[in-house]
């Protein structure tokens, strides 16, 4: 079976390039949502979006207890959301990774020994039309 990042199209690949910052969705411990706006990246050879913050910080550890997660970035009509499988990484080699990757799509962050990266391993996508082959399922 297609991994769910193959419907993604030209058109998606590149907004997801583009400099805009996503809603990461994780679960808190009494499964409600926690909702914050993020900075992430995307890969589309590995189906793995990142997500860089603070060791510790909610997100982190709704992502390692949890262990799911959804990015969901907007410009106007286009919108996709990434949802899949989160592991919290603190490999220095993964985090400095992960900060180039940011520094590429946004700017260089800045510095913060306690970093981790939020993995998420994309398992399905929602979308816009134009974002998304339909045929693809």
């Amino acid at each position: 079976m297609a991994n769910a990042t193959t419907r993604l199209t030209s058109d998606a690949l590149a907004f997801l390039t583009e400099r805009h910052l996503a809603m990461l969705t994780t679960l808190r411990a009494d499964n409600s949502p926690h909702v914050v706006a993020v900075g992430f990246t995307f890969d589309p050879k590995t189906h793995i979006a990142r997500v860089i913050t603070t060791g510790g910080s909610q997100k982190a550890v709704n992502a390692e207890r949890a262990g799911v997660a959804v990015l969901s970035q907007v410009d106007g009509a286009r919108w996709l959301s990434l949802e899949g499988s989160a592991t919290v990484n603190n490999a220095p080699a993964a985090v400095r990774d992960a900060e180039l990757r940011y520094a590429q799509r946004y700017r260089t962050p800045r510095v913060n020994p306690q970093r981790v990266v939020i993995e998420v391993q994309v398992e399905r996508v929602l979308g816009s039309a134009d974002l998304l082959d339909r045929g693809n399922r």
